[in-house]
């Protein structure tokens, strides 16, 4: 703070001259110590800590000592506190008992710590002969306020191990800092201390608890004590909606956001408004995405001028297949950072629309108030993935280094591997791999797999899963993949070996999923599903399909049925995959004119892409089809990939 402010600070924290003097008369008449104690907290409370300290130093004892250190820990300006401190500090060793007094000792903690003197913080931490919850509370709240988290959690343990027992205060913010650092030994440690205490009923502190589950992915035990809290207020509410979409359970994230309504009579907060539009992007669910913006007693007004719930509906937009919907948010938007910009640039490429996000990133540094950061690139990148322009994507990734100066992370590179890959240009992608100047992840050596897998190298394939392997033992995936090369490499005994060791090691197939929105409800499918109130009519239609289709000259792409068995769980059938069962679902509970939009957890095969394509024909429909990989917009016999996935 420069001389002028901190001397208009000053003068803020003054009252008038007159109401000083009379003030001060008042003080010297009160004779007992509440009316004092009283007074200078009052004069505290409303913010005139200047002048409380100005009172107290008329005083004839150091009684108030601790009062008076709280109001310099409360200036504004963290040198007027040093130099109030210091003061007070000064005065307090002439205090018989200053080496002994815990209250003294504990406001000089917190002064230090307010000042960014973390080091004396503590020195005024190991006077204290027998440190009370305060004063633990107190140094915990020291480290984490200065982003010593690890620390925090350290002295916390220490205290426990003393003995101590926490308070409410005492037990969020051990909570807190464990969540933070995901360490849930010593959380759970501090949850069932309080339980031991009864504080576990305080809807702070369980609700702490509630966020300490959730970030260490422990949902089940976060909807336990979600369930027990007798007053759930929105933060409770939040969290968990927020913490079911971000561990991978969209579903029971969109009943509870829902139920925050119908059953907890509470308006969704901005946070969990996002944590909804996350779990609606998941699956899809298009509608439901709409209804979760609509509850915004204010939405245009709150989205418009919120980058990070506008984000978050550009993003589900985008993921549902409704570009044009995540461009229109994104023109109306009044304040757009750097975030927003990206969202809408990795929105339009993953949609196919890369043209457009290429010049969205022209018109970006054209405006002069943004340059493009790593996550641009990422969306540039992404955007020459799904549409195989290796030339784009070198460049782009020539510029970022070489123009922008940006060093490139494990996600720029997974992107150009990937690219390289995908277009037949391995030895490339191999040598990029080995150039890289960090070890390679498992989306790295996936990528190059993927590769290996279009265009049936099996020598590098083997390389590329030796890795994985290691990397990922339990991904089932990996080995599924390298079966379906060696099978149509006519490899049988060694895809029948990769197919025994998956067994002795335990490793299972993911079994493929779809999911279809309608009318606000969730429908899931999986491969052979009969278990839909509407199964008969469904196979009914995919039977009439199939006839129109060979009509056509459609013939079942047998070879996938070894060569893409990851993507269902059962090899024998290719008419009832997952993805053909959602979508002859759809036709029959949809208008004509409606587009159906289906999402599914694994990659779409190569026999359903090409049956897609020709149901989009013969039904005059637009269908669009989000596989684990990208979107795919079937209309009219074309798929806006170009079979290039």
């Amino acid at each position: 703070m420069s001389g002028a402010a901190a001397d208009a600070a000053r003068r803020r924290l003054l009252l008038p001259p007159l109401t000083v003097k009379l003030l001060h008369g008042r003080l010297l008449r009160l004779a007992d110590h509440t009316s004092l104690s009283l007074l200078l907290r009052a004069l505290s409370s409303a913010g005139l800590h200047l002048h409380a300290l100005r009172l107290h130093s008329l005083l004839p004892n150091l009684t108030f000592l601790p009062l008076a250190l709280k109001a310099a820990s409360r200036l504004p300006d963290h040198t007027l506190s040093l130099s109030a401190g210091a003061q007070l500090h000064a005065r307090s060793l002439k205090l018989p008992t200053h080496s002994t007094n815990p209250h003294v000792l504990t406001s000089l903690l917190s002064l230090y710590a307010k000042c960014g003197l973390l080091r004396d913080a503590q020195k005024a931490f190991d006077e204290i002969p027998y440190p009370s919850t305060v004063s633990w509370t107190a140094l915990i709240t020291a480290y984490m306020d200065a982003g010593r988290v690890h620390e925090a959690v350290r002295v916390a343990r220490k205290a426990f191990a003393s003995g101590m027992r926490p308070d409410s205060f005492m037990a969020v913010r051990v909570l807190t800092a464990c969540a933070r650092v995901t360490d849930l030994v010593t959380g759970e440690a501090v949850w069932r201390a309080a339980q031991q205490e009864g504080i576990s009923a305080n809807v702070f502190v369980a609700t702490a608890a509630l966020d300490l589950y959730v970030k260490c992915g422990e949902m089940e035990k976060a909807r336990a004590v979600f369930d027990k809290m007798q007053n759930k207020d929105a933060v409770a509410w939040g969290a968990m909606v927020g913490g079911y979409a971000s561990n991978g359970h969209p579903r029971e994230a969109l009943e509870l956001f829902f139920a925050m309504q119908t059953q907890g009579g509470m308006t969704p907060e901005c946070y969990t408004v996002v944590g909804a539009l996350s779990a609606c992007a998941r699956l899809g669910a298009l509608d439901l995405g709409r209804q979760a913006v609509a509850m915004l007693p204010h939405w245009d007004e709150e989205v418009l001028d919120n980058p990070v719930l506008g984000t978050a509906l550009i993003d589900m937009y985008a993921k549902c297949g409704s570009t044009h919907e995540a461009w229109t948010v994104f023109q109306q938007m009044r304040k757009r950072d750097i975030i927003v910009w990206n969202a809408i640039i990795l929105g339009l490429g993953m949609t196919g629309h890369e043209k457009i996000a290429f010049a969205l990133v022209g018109q970006m540094e054209k405006s002069g108030s943004m340059t493009p950061n790593d996550n641009t690139f990422i969306g540039l990148l992404c955007s020459c993935m799904h549409t195989g322009l290796v030339k784009d994507g070198r460049r782009y990734f020539r510029n970022m280094t070489q123009i922008y100066r940006i060093i490139p992370r494990i996600e720029h590179y997974g992107c150009m591997v990937d690219l390289l890959s995908r277009s037949g240009l391995l030895e490339e992608a191999h040598q990029l791999i080995k150039d890289m100047p960090m070890q390679a992840n498992a989306v790295i050596w996936g990528a190059l797999l993927g590769g290996c897998k279009i265009h049936r190298d099996t020598d590098l394939a083997e390389h590329a899963l030796k890795q994985l392997i290691l990397l990922e033992p339990w991904n089932s995936g990996n080995y599924v993949m390298l079966s379906n090369i060696y099978s149509n490499s006519g490899r049988w005994e060694d895809a029948a070996k990769l197919r025994l060791k998956m067994k002795e090691r335990g490793v299972e197939k993911v079994p493929a999923a779809s999911w279809v929105e309608l009318d606000g409800k969730v429908h899931e499918f999986r491969v052979g599903d009969k278990s839909h109130p509407l199964s008969d009519k469904i196979y009914e239609k995919l039977d009439e399909l199939g006839m129109e289709m060979k009509i056509l000259g459609y013939k079942p792409t047998t070879e996938v049925v070894m060569f893409d068995i990851e993507d269902e769980e059962k090899e024998h059938t290719l008419v009832h995959h997952s993805e053909k069962i959602a979508i002859a679902f759809s036709l029959l509970s949809t208008e004509p004119s409606e587009t159906i939009r289906v999402t599914k957890n694994l990659r779409v095969c190569s026999d359903c892409h090409t049956a897609i394509k020709l149901i989009s024909r013969i039904t005059n429909r637009e269908i669009i089809v989000r596989d684990n990989n990208r979107f795919h917009y079937f209309r009219d016999g074309h798929c806006s990939c170009n079979d290039y996935w």
